[in-house]
């Protein structure tokens, strides 16, 4: 074995002085973290380097070096230094929502398709779903590969499910799933603030719901007239698809606290087929008259012996209760009648009159127009649209003025006591007391648990 001799500075070879002090050199680099520099070093340098990194030449007296003359430098090699490539994409997704003004065409184009497979998609997805019908909020979920095209797109239909097309060989495979239909019965109770479409919406539930329970209770509650702090609760079946919310089917009971009164209504079927609601005893909820032949509005002027025309200019009576509402918004007729009379005058401009029995009619004037077949000899049904409001006549906004006279004596339409029909008896009043207990209880929340909900955006989807 040979032993390597220890150089010391001013002695030996000028060889060796000249290795030394590269090797000092390269030390002193070494020394400094994290910095890496290009120099031009002599020619000797690859020599030394395979000197320290060729085991065999430790054994020749003339390369000893020192072991503190051993560390090197990364060997950096300049091919190394080049631009590296761009690194392959990820598979990843994006979600798009179908908005107002969009075509499902256009959202394609804006996912990332082609036009030839936007127009093929659009045409597939046409077979499963209406497009003329399709609104804002459905969703379309892209998904790309790593070269950044669309290998599958996925379309989430609210209230109906899901269609997917996924991309093979020889095109899109299109894929329809419909989503399993469920109704769940529910109760629903709130607290008004401010209106009852408020109300119901700070409850997570949906505008559908409004006008069920105004036709419930609309013979002996003025909607006009809710107070802050009036109540109310019902029981109805919420329908979904999938998970989303679709529908309601008819409440089935509902109990309304309106200026300190409480009301209650039951659903029944009669024998006949034909379902209305009663109250706990058996009476029938609905009258011969409803108490407003308009289902939103607000009353603008009531019924008066003496009032001041705005544009007449002097003072008479005012047999009628005038109801401002948008022109357009539907007219109903009160009750059962016949048409007496749908034509126009100076003073009521468009106006439709009705006889109810031998005694009572009812009126309604300054309409915008007639519904379609409202003409004299016309039989209605109570709640028909019968027209529409307007502003004609001596009129200076859009309202409805809505009259009743008994044998021809004026009669105020809010003060109307109605006649009701017939009470359960017999069997269904079995029946209906047996559905009555079972619903009770679904009723009976707690004033304390009554909507004193924050509220909640709803989403579309």
């Amino acid at each position: 074995m040979v032993r390597s001799r220890r150089f010391v500075p001013g002695t030996g070879s000028r060889s060796m002085k000249r290795q030394f002090a590269i090797g000092e050199f390269l030390r002193r680099l070494a020394r400094q973290p994290r910095v890496y520099v290009a120099v031009a070093l002599p020619l000797a340098i690859p020599f030394i380097l395979a000197a320290v990194s060729n085991n065999d030449a430790l054994t020749q007296p003339t390369m000893a070096v020192s072991s503190a003359a051993m560390i090197v430098p990364p060997q950096i090699r300049y091919d190394a230094l080049a631009a590296p490539t761009s690194a392959t994409l990820p598979e990843h997704s994006v979600v798009l929502t179908l908005e107002d003004g969009d075509t499902l065409d256009s959202v394609f184009l804006a996912g990332g398709l082609g036009r030839s497979d936007a127009a093929i998609l659009n045409n597939e997805f046409g077979k499963t779903v209406d497009l003329r019908r399709l609104r804002p909020g459905h969703l379309l979920r892209f998904h790309y590969d790593t070269r950044g095209t669309v290998d599958s797109v996925e379309m989430k239909v609210t209230g109906w499910g899901e269609i997917d097309a996924v991309r093979g060989n020889t095109g899109f495979a299109i894929t329809p799933y419909q989503a399993h239909q469920t109704e769940i019965e529910t109760a629903v109770s709130a607290q008004i603030d401010s209106s009852l479409w408020e109300a119901l919406r700070n409850a997570g539930e949906g505008p559908q719901l409004v006008q069920e329970l105004v036709d419930v209770f609309q013979w002996d509650i003025d909607f006009f007239a809710l107070q802050k702090g009036d109540s109310f609760s019902l029981v109805t079946k919420k329908k979904f698809a999938g998970a989303d919310l679709v529908g309601y089917g008819p409440i089935v009971a509902a109990r309304f606290v309106h200026g300190g009164q409480t009301y209650e209504a039951f659903r029944c079927e009669t024998p006949d087929g034909r379902a209305g609601y009663y109250a706990r005893n058996g009476s029938p909820l609905r009258k011969q008259f409803l108490r407003a032949p308009l289902q939103f509005s607000r009353i603008t002027s009531g019924f008066s012996k003496s009032r001041y025309h705005p544009l007449l200019h002097y003072f008479r009576p005012h047999h009628g209760v005038d109801y401002g509402a948008p022109v357009g918004t539907p007219v109903m007729t009160t009750a059962d009648g016949v048409v007496v009379d749908a034509t126009y005058n100076h003073g009521e401009g468009n106006y439709i009159r009705i006889r109810h029995g031998s005694r009572v009619e009812t009126s309604y004037l300054h309409l915008s127009r007639f519904a379609k077949g409202i003409k004299p000899g016309k039989n209605v049904t109570q709640g028909e649209v019968i027209g529409y409001v307007g502003m004609t006549g001596l009129a200076t906004g859009p309202h409805l003025d809505y009259r009743i006279s008994d044998n021809g004596t004026w009669l105020d339409p809010l003060k109307l006591r109605s006649i009701t029909p017939d009470p359960l008896r017999g069997d269904s009043l079995a029946a209906f007391r047996s559905s009555v207990a079972a619903f009770s209880p679904k009723l009976a929340t707690p004033a304390q648990q009554l909507a004193a909900f924050a509220t909640k955006r709803r989403a579309l989807f």
